[in-house]
């Protein structure tokens, strides 16, 4: 509008949302726009001359009745005229020709004054948008920078489309206020008070009848804007839990229609879909019911000050003991329409700014997550890494009172490979997060060359640390690109270079336009094993001196796989590396493989070590690796018996 169970859970949860601290959140804001206080400045004035003249305009109309256009009926009514004119009124009576005159004059001062006022107006909004939008661009830089510093914790508890839509959505909606809204609400805030100033100065009782209405108009606004704001908080965090179901069903289309889920994925988001209506229905109708009210007490408010001005007049144009005229009362008229459209304006608008702060809000306390691993205000940059590691009685855990790890020890020398076997959840990738610190222990220490890991930076640890995931992201760029993402200031020789170490080069070079084929979202378009190649190369172009290949020829073939495998070799020549694997080649010509079992270390050695004492990582080999083995024969047979018929 503006800008299954787990959906209803998710609904029946959000009527406990509690309002943020509001003076916080303006303050904040303020913050924003701190570097833009010229510009604020120049907003400023001109807001000031544009209400300036909106005021002025009112008086000199009724001036023109009173000088010109009105001719004496009374002692008093000519003595209120003359006190209303801008003539000095101990000249003699105008001639008609002079009234002429001295009325297209008016003419032209009061046209002069709507048409200045039109153009502070519109620069004024012009001002507004040119710093509003610069303070929108900082706002999302320091989101999206935020995001980059938080935790991978932060990610699994969090939905990404819930993310993206406080960066989209709810900066959109603050953008809204900051070109419109603001402007209108300020303007009119200011433009009510100077009538109100107006009017007073002009006749106190007159005033006094004509302002009946405020208190009730104000009451109806308060009343009004606080149940706006709670249904529009509503509405954000609605759209939210929309996008981030968009998200995950657009992602996961290949798996829904897989498991024929499409039917029952529509039917959460229909109840997902079904609260956001509920919410912003809940939202327009406080929104469309506040607009009306003020109206009908606008008229009411114009009744009064026609009425009690007409009895004046007819009775001598005295009012309480003060004297009007008919100029005044059309000034007052003029006044009361005036001040109750700003009002009307603000009740509209001001629930805009409502939605602004719950959007504001919802950013905020992003931008307030404190990230779970964090460098120390002394932390120092990483040496160049030499490859010792050490794993020092490291206990780990993503969730209180449920370890993953629990005191693992372990030592690996520079160049050597460990391979890290086991069954799921054992703690294999964990022990890999712990190493570039994408989580911190909960116990020991993680060393390497003798250093604690907390207490390097994160960002020099991570540029000599080499991932290969088993789930591989590209990005919807060119292969060189992707490739480079190792290592920006590489050349394409050097590009190139690492896309032949990793065997990349040969189906990179069928491509239509060969490594400058852009590829689609997440590499679509490449097979599972040509986008590990792809992840392969980009660590050797990285060039890390500690490697982790967690399943990285699991989504090769047999035949791709022995292509890797020599640039394997080579890549983890020199390197500390950790493999988490399945496939005996890597654990084979491993230095030393681990095997865990529900958070520890219960066998060490080398392949043939383990094997030997018959005990768990035999039993493992002999159900799983051996399996393996077999299948990769059986194929290897067929082949070859396809190729005997052929």
């Amino acid at each position: 509008m503006f800008g299954g169970p787990d959906g209803l859970r998710r609904i029946m949860s959000q009527d406990n949302i509690k309002p943020q601290n509001l003076s916080d959140t303006l303050a904040r804001f303020g913050r924003y726009f701190r570097p833009y206080w010229p510009m604020l400045a120049v907003t400023l004035l001109l807001i000031i001359g544009a209400t300036w003249s909106q005021v002025t305009a009112p008086m000199l109309i009724g001036q023109t009745v009173d000088c010109y256009l009105t001719p004496p009926i009374a002692d008093s009514l000519s003595a209120a005229s003359e006190n209303n004119c801008w003539y000095d009124p101990n000249q003699a009576d105008l001639s008609t020709q002079e009234r002429l005159a001295g009325l297209g004059h008016m003419v032209l001062l009061i046209v002069g004054l709507y048409v200045l006022g039109a153009v502070f107006t519109g620069t004024t909004f012009f001002t507004m948008a040119w710093t509003g939008q610069h303070v929108l661009r900082a706002m999302r830089e320091d989101v999206l920078q935020h995001l980059h510093r938080l935790s991978l914790s932060y990610y699994s508890e969090n939905e990404a489309g819930d993310l993206m839509s406080r960066i989209t959505n709810d900066s959109e909606t603050i953008g809204q206020a900051f070109n419109f809204a603001l402007v209108n609400v300020f303007s009119g805030t200011l433009l009510i008070g100077w009538i109100a100033y107006s009017m007073l100065a002009l006749s106190l009782p007159y005033a006094l009848v004509s302002l009946a209405m405020v208190p009730v108009m104000i009451v109806a606004t308060v009343w009004f804007s606080n149940q706006a704001r709670r249904a529009f908080r509503r509405t954000r965090t609605e759209m939210g839990s929309i996008n981030a179901e968009l998200q995950e069903n657009i992602s996961a289309v290949r798996e829904v229609q897989a498991f024929n889920r499409a039917e029952q994925n529509i039917e959460n988001f229909r109840l997902t879909n079904a609260a956001n209506r509920d919410a912003n229905i809940r939202a327009v109708a406080f929104t469309s019911a506040l607009a009306p009210t003020l109206e009908a007490l606008g008229y009411v408010a114009l009744a009064l000050v026609a009425v009690v001005g007409g009895l004046a007049l007819l009775r001598g144009g005295t009012l309480f003991g003060s004297v009007i005229s008919l100029g005044v009362v059309v000034t007052f008229l003029t006044y009361v329409q005036r001040f109750n459209q700003p009002i009307q304006q603000i009740s509209v608008l001001w629930t805009n700014i409502q939605n602004a702060i719950a959007s504001g809000e919802r950013i905020f306390t992003l931008l307030d997550e404190v990230p779970q691993v964090q460098d120390k205000p002394n932390a120092r940059p990483m040496p160049l890494i030499q490859g010792k590691v050490e794993l020092v009685n490291v206990s780990a855990a993503y969730k209180p009172d449920e370890p993953v790890l629990k005191e693992v020890n372990l030592t690996t020398e520079p160049g050597q490979t460990i391979a890290i076997v086991g069954p799921t959840g054992a703690g294999k990738t964990t022990i890999i997060n712990l190493l570039p610190r994408f989580y911190d222990v909960t116990g020991g220490a993680v060393l390497i060359d003798g250093l604690d890991v907390r207490d390097v930076t994160s960002a020099s640890l991570r540029q000599q640390i080499g991932l290969v995931l088993q789930d591989t992201f590209l990005f919807s760029t060119t292969v060189m690109e992707n490739i480079r993402f190792g290592r920006p200031s590489a050349g394409d020789d050097e590009v190139m270079a690492a896309a032949k170490l990793a065997r990349a080069d040969l189906f990179i070079e069928r491509l239509p336009e060969g490594y400058q084929t852009v590829l689609g979202e997440r590499g679509s378009g490449l097979s599972q094993g040509q986008r590990q190649l792809l992840a392969i190369a980009r660590a050797a172009l990285a060039d890390p001196r500690i490697l982790i290949l967690d399943e990285a020829t699991s989504s090769v073939d047999t035949r791709t796989e022995r292509l890797i495998q020599s640039a394997l070799d080579e890549l983890l020549r020199g390197r500390t590396s950790f493999v988490i694997a399945h496939r005996l080649s890597t654990i084979r010509n491993a230095d030393q493989v681990l095997v865990l079992n529900q958070g520890q270390i219960i066998e060490r050695g080398t392949h043939a070590e383990l094997l030997a004492r018959h005990g768990f990582y035999y039993d493992l080999y002999m159900s799983q690796f051996r399996y393996q083995e077999e299948l990769a024969s059986a194929n290897g047979s067929a082949r070859s018996a396809s190729a005997i018929m052929e």
